[in-house]
């Protein structure tokens, strides 16, 4: 990208600075509103498709209303099926550190227990750590393009069966009460969602993998064979170099394409206090690259 062009002829490419080589950009000397021009707000989606995930340092003028009337330019805000909205919001959900299920520490992408999972997710540091607590993104497109042509052909064909209910207290840093919330309020409605593990994205036309820790098995694979395939395909897109670690301040807003990522809290501050709330953008059924669509399996409220 030249430095000297303006995307969407409206930001200039010396305010993106890449962050990695394969994911993540920062994106200067913008102040997100609700209020920007709409080629503004096409010039930010552009810069998403491309990167990935992008970032914004000081954007501290953001509370919860603001937060929500800028995320809303981007798509339909969307509740958490399972946690709901912090009261007076639409879709913001509040993770504190200090609370049961507040760390999300496992690779994944947001709510692919669905069939339609949201598409995009607006973060905003509101409290951080003295140290740690980065977030990791990495690039499920890029993933793909590593594999071998035999093992893109292989993961085409798979389907995968993704669920709220996954092995978290296989996570050796759980604690009482996170299983406390994963079992009462994470897990009181079941959703089970089968989507394939190549899905076209519906604006770049590239195929990324629909992978992580949400996966409970592979269609018609046995459970042996089923955990080999997962780690090789999973070792692909958690590869250090097909990742982006971004270290918050206060203020800060991270937007990222969940079509195309997954992602990663690192749970290394300790007792340390962490508040991030984040806007959910709704999203369309993956689509296969033989035409097939995603399909719900499972709705279940105990």
């Amino acid at each position: 990208m030249s430095t000297t062009a303006l995307i969407g002829d409206v930001i200039p490419g010396a305010d993106v600075l890449k962050r990695a080589a394969r994911i993540g950009a920062e994106v200067k000397n913008i102040e997100l509103s609700g209020d920007l021009p709409d080629r503004t707000i096409a010039a930010i989606n552009s810069l998403l498709l491309e990167h990935k995930v992008i970032f914004f340092r000081n954007q501290r003028h953001l509370n919860d209303v603001e937060q929500e009337r800028f995320a809303a330019r981007l798509g339909k805000l969307t509740p958490h099926p399972m946690l709901g909205a912090a009261r007076g919001t639409a879709s913001l959900l509040e993770l504190d550190s200090t609370r049961g299920g507040g760390r999300a520490d496992v690779w994944h992408a947001d709510g692919t227990f669905a069939d339609a999972y949201p598409k995009i997710l607006v973060l905003r540091a509101v409290v951080m750590p003295a140290f740690g607590g980065d977030t990791v993104w990495s690039n499920t497109a890029s993933a793909y393009l590593d594999l071998p042509p035999p093992l893109q052909r292989l993961a085409e064909e798979l389907w995968a069966v993704h669920s709220n209910v996954f092995d978290y207290a296989g996570i050796a840093r759980v604690r009482e009460v996170d299983k406390k919330h994963f079992d009462e309020v994470f897990t009181r409605t079941v959703f089970e969602a089968e989507h394939p593990v190549v899905r076209v994205h519906p604006e770049t036309g590239e195929r990324t993998l629909v992978l992580g820790a949400l996966v409970k098995h592979f269609v018609g694979i046995s459970k042996y064979d089923g955990q080999k395939l997962f780690d090789l395909f999973q070792s692909h897109i958690t590869a250090p170099e097909n990742t982006v670690r971004w270290n918050w301040l206060v203020g800060d807003i991270a937007i990222w394409d969940n079509r195309a990522t997954q992602h990663y809290a690192v749970n290394d501050y300790g007792d340390g206090h962490r508040v991030v709330r984040r806007a959910t953008i709704e999203g369309d059924v993956p689509i296969s690259v033989d035409g097939r669509s995603s399909v719900p399996r499972l709705k279940v409220t105990e």
